[in-house]
């Protein structure tokens, strides 16, 4: 890939206000990534576009609100653009409905509506790329690991890291069970069943997640048949969770370890990082900090995975 003629962003920030389910550090993170993209990367401010559920907030972080944003930047991609996704808040797993997958479980993140959006959708997300644009998506929330359907990896369960002792504050994992997301999404239609996709498909329509919108046997048109250039950092492996620090643990300032990880990381190396070695530096200061149930992850293709992140200019 060329280097990028536009630089466009979607930053998502949920801290679910006044629920059972607050966090703190979310809309922070992606304050903070906005202002490294423009004065690090190249991004010009108009072309970055914040969705938080912060009082006053004018566009919510609905599922369907961050599905329109991500459409509407891939729409107006071309050869060379590069496009980021930076989503911090909760992530859950859901019981897989795939054929011959009764037993998994696949990954979804959980907007402010409880509108999921899921591994399916943001596969199909990267095969709506024009050629030649790339699609770099960090997220900062539990389960993310394999949040692009079908996407190869290059950084997850299988890669090694040494264990320590040290003890790490108490915080908030990012993460909504899913017995919780059913009991709220019950409130809301009122049907007696188990089955997620019945009750977002009742109460969100034409909106729902496209897993639960399309049969089974039609998945097929968004495998992934050759590497493409979707690129995900995930905050943790898919069976565990991601931390959110609150003001006070985090030493006055709430945070997600793994976005605030990525910060550092790059605070402390003004040049330009691959994508690998930004996933790996981040894991080796979760480390340090005492997360040792937190390992951030990388899917892409192998090209990608030597990509310098977000193509950074050399100036």
């Amino acid at each position: 890939m060329e280097m990028g003629k536009k630089r466009m962003a979607v930053l998502v920030g949920c801290n679910y206000p006044n629920t059972q389910n607050e966090l703190h550090g979310c809309i922070n993170d992606v304050l903070a990534m906005k202002e490294v993209l423009v004065k690090r990367f190249g991004f010009d401010a108009s072309h970055v576009q914040l969705l938080t559920d912060a009082p006053g907030s004018v566009v919510l972080p609905t599922g369907a609100n961050i599905k329109r944003a991500l459409g509407h930047m891939i729409d107006q991609a071309e050869a060379g653009d590069v496009l980021f996704f930076h989503y911090s808040g909760h992530g859950t797993w859901i019981p897989s409905n795939k054929p011959g997958h009764a037993f998994r479980q696949d990954e979804a993140i959980v907007p402010c509506d409880f509108n999921l959006i899921t591994d399916v959708d943001f596969r199909q997300l990267v095969n709506r790329l024009p050629k030649g644009a790339s699609l770099t998506i960090l997220s900062d929330s539990c389960h993310s690991g394999g949040l692009i359907d079908k996407e190869k990896e290059q950084i997850g369960p299988n890669a090694t890291i040494t264990a320590n002792n040290t003890a790490v504050h108490s915080h908030n994992p990012k993460a909504i069970p899913f017995e919780s997301i059913l009991q709220h999404l019950t409130s809301l239609t009122n049907i007696n069943t188990s089955d997620v996709g019945t009750h977002l498909l009742e109460f969100f329509g034409s909106d729902a997640s496209l897993k639960y919108r399309l049969p089974p046997l039609e998945w097929d048109l968004f495998d992934s048949l050759k590497p493409d250039e979707g690129i995900l950092l995930s905050g943790c492996q898919a069976n565990e969770t991601s931390a959110d620090m609150s003001p006070y643990e985090g030493g006055g300032k709430a945070y997600g370890a793994f976005s605030n990880a990525v910060q550092m990381v790059l605070k402390q190396h003004s040049g330009q990082l691959s994508n690998k070695q930004l996933v790996t530096m981040a894991r080796e200061v979760l480390q340090a900090q005492g997360f040792e149930q937190q390992h951030p992850c990388l899917y892409c293709s192998d090209q990608n995975a030597i990509a310098t992140f977000l193509w950074q200019p050399e100036f």
